[in-house]
């Protein structure tokens, strides 16, 4: 008897078609923490031989994969969702098919978890989301910023969170970025829950 396809009920058996990384654009916002989601499309991309073009009806860059989109919204990270709302709804990508990725400030850097569902945590990019397609129920990929001694407190948040990465931190950064786009390359191939268990197993480098 074939295996009942459960994908409908079970988002964990769905394959992502639309991957999104979170940033800010412009040059004064490359390689700072709060842009990782945009340096593991990038990572995404060059392994996918595929490249961006600025689509400005859909408020981002956009590389067409083989089964979906890659986008980097260039509205800002507090009006991420107007990007993904104009592709998603265009192309009929249901939330539970859009995998985001983001920096998460509680998860110390080199960290990183797979999820299908959750809050936004504070995060302006996940609130604009949430609020654009109206459910949180999307799965995302969180990678961790913070340093060993955990969240900045105070007026140190928004410093650290816009702030470039240390030379030091570099390696554990590029490990980090590369793991991550390993994960998605496995959803892609099997499916979210799939990832899911291997890569949550050991979240850590």
């Amino acid at each position: 008897m074939p295996a009942e396809d459960t994908s409908s009920s079970d988002p964990g058996g769905l394959t992502p078609r639309l991957i999104i990384g979170l940033g800010n654009p412009g040059i004064e916002y490359h390689d700072t923490r709060h842009n990782i989601g945009f340096m593991v499309l990038d990572e995404l991309a060059r392994r996918f031989k595929v490249s961006f073009t600025e689509e400005k009806r859909w408020h981002g860059l956009v590389a067409k994969l083989p089964s979906g989109w890659l986008l980097k919204p260039t509205t800002y990270m507090n009006d991420s969702g107007r990007s993904v709302r104009a592709l998603s709804q265009f192309y009929k990508v249901t939330p539970e098919e859009t995998l985001t990725i983001y920096d998460d400030v509680d998860l110390t850097l080199g960290r990183m978890r797979l999820r299908l569902t959750g809050s936004a945590a504070g995060h302006n990019g996940i609130k604009s989301l949430i609020s654009s397609l109206g459910t949180q129920t999307f799965p995302r990929l969180k990678l961790g910023i913070s340093t060993d001694s955990g969240r900045p407190g105070g007026d140190r948040l928004v410093g650290h969170v816009l702030g470039k990465f240390r030379e030091e931190e570099r390696p554990t950064v590029q490990i980090v970025i590369e793991r991550a786009a390993d994960a998605v390359i496995r959803s892609l191939q099997t499916s979210l829950g799939a990832a899911m268990n291997l890569f949550n197993r050991n979240e850590s480098l």
